[in-house]
């Protein structure tokens, strides 16, 4: 494979200098943790990095998303290795058609979730040669939300889930554009069969000539109009879904769906499968107002394997991550159109949440403690991305929602910032030289806590945000020894 570019380098405990000028400078100093915890440096200048994976060897895999991010310059999705003494790293493999986001080391290989264009799948690719084989395709994605895991789990089986195709539960052209714009018959399948109110979505087709009113209804492809009382069967590869399989992917089982953005998914020291999810926005033309990040326990995974009956359901697209619907006085919009339902029988609410966080955390990667000695064993911690506001809202209030990373006791609920900024928000809004957007987070065999930072992605003139190749970091977490 092509080397690394020589900005990607193993640093260390001090600050460091790039030669890149969204992204000059990183620097341990300016990172805030709990007494008795310091802060390194192992790697800077990743691109758009999504997830990464530790080998038993404490060979540690690194993703870099490519741009499938909206970013300057462009530059591919790869999976980088560092080796256990951190002291070369290389490209294993290449993805051009849309970036990876997890990976899992398996019986000596690699098993990777990739984003793709509007289909997901999971590949395993071969860390010597590099050749890919694709275990599992056609997981809906219409280029909105992302994969989550795979993970392994106790019962030797993949655990991964797939986000929704559009951001509010209908394919519209706010936004970025997102939705039509990748593929224009994209659109929701259910994972169970489901009766619709008929209500429908009226906004502006971007692709017409002219200006035209067209509507559109949910789990239909932009442009198509529903019925009261229409029904959309369900099918085993739908949206928003968890799932599981064997380990060569056969054996598909449908365990939930109606997870907005499963992009985080572990299974914690008590053996339940935990995932991380991000709200509803506050835009568009089906907004919503204060829906709350979340981490769903997802009880159906405790089913023996083949047994689950009907998936359980977590709310998309009716229902916040509160129990309340989106259509409640508490979630109507100061801006955009108010949601109205879409199910008209919908099936019974799988919550409520083990944590919920402030509106656009954007929980992203999720992992858990189980270490003897970090000193939160058993607890659970998740990297959040931080919002993108006044993109998804105009309350000044979420402006610096998330940029940090949460340690949740998922036995009361309880949450505590572990890591994070002096003041709110990412670095560069103040100057510093800390984290910018936390994306990932895993334990390696070393017992340390590693926080894969995706790098400076800014909202631009509150009209779009941009994200910026070679200034992803990679922070190390370390208790202090003699630390009680």
């Amino acid at each position: 494979m092509d080397p690394v570019p020589l900005s990607v380098v193993s640093a260390g405990s001090a600050s460091v200098e790039l030669p890149i000028p969204a992204r000059p400078r990183v620097d341990p100093a300016d990172v805030v943790v709990p007494d008795g915890y310091r802060v390194e440096v192992v790697l800077v200048g990743l691109s758009m990095p999504c997830g990464m994976g530790f080998a038993d060897d404490g060979t540690l895999y690194v993703l870099e998303g490519g741009s499938t991010w909206p970013t300057r310059p462009h530059l591919p999705g790869r999976i980088l290795r560092l080796d256990p003494g951190g002291r070369r790293i290389d490209v294993v493999a290449e993805e051009g058609l849309g970036g990876p986001r997890h990976v899992l080391v398996h019986d000596g290989a690699l098993l990777v979730s990739c984003k793709g264009g509007h289909q997901s799948r999971i590949d395993r690719i071969d860390p010597g040669t590099g050749a890919i084989e694709t275990l599992i395709d056609g997981l809906p994605d219409g280029g909105w939300h992302e994969p989550g895991g795979p993970v392994l789990g106790p019962d030797g089986l993949l655990y991964f889930g797939q986000g929704s195709v559009s951001q509010q539960g209908v394919v519209l052209p706010h936004g970025f554009q997102v939705d039509p714009a990748r593929h224009q018959r994209v659109h929701h399948i259910p994972g169970q069969d489901v009766v619709l109110t008929g209500n429908n979505v009226q906004t502006v087709d971007p692709t017409a000539p002219y200006p035209f009113l067209v509507e559109t209804g949910p789990f239909q492809p932009f442009g198509t109009a529903t019925a009261a009382g229409q029904v959309v069967r369900g099918e085993v590869k739908c949206s928003s879904g968890i799932w599981r399989a064997h380990p060569d992917g056969s054996g598909m089982e449908l365990l939930a769906w109606g997870v907005r953005n499963p992009y985080g998914m572990v299974f914690g020291e008590d053996g339940e499968l935990y995932v991380s999810d991000n709200d509803f926005e506050e835009t568009g033309d089906r907004a919503i107002r204060d829906d709350p990040d979340r981490i769903w326990r997802i009880d159906a995974a405790r089913t023996p394997y083949g047994q689950v009956q009907r998936p359980a359901w977590y709310g998309f697209p009716d229902t916040c991550a509160d129990g309340l619907p989106v259509w409640h006085p508490a979630h109507l919009p100061r801006r955009g159109r108010a949601a109205e339902p879409f199910l008209a029988d919908p099936p019974p609410w799988a919550g409520p949440a083990v944590f919920l966080e402030q509106p656009h955390s954007a929980m992203c990667g999720l992992t858990v403690d189980r270490t003897e000695g970090f000193g939160r064993r058993g607890r659970l911690f998740v990297a959040e991305w931080g919002t993108l506001a006044p993109l998804n809202s105009p309350d000044q209030a979420d402006l610096d929602h998330g940029f940090r990373v949460v340690c949740v006791d998922p036995a009361d609920g309880s949450g505590e910032v572990f890591v994070r900024n002096a003041t709110p928000g990412p670095a560069s809004a103040s100057g510093a030289a800390g984290i910018e957007r936390p994306v990932d987070v895993e334990f390696g065999p070393d017992g340390a806590l590693y926080v894969l930072d995706f790098g400076h992605s800014p909202v631009v003139e509150a009209k779009t945000h941009q994200s910026y190749g070679r200034t992803g970091v990679l922070w190390r977490v370390v208790r202090e020894a003699g630390v009680a």
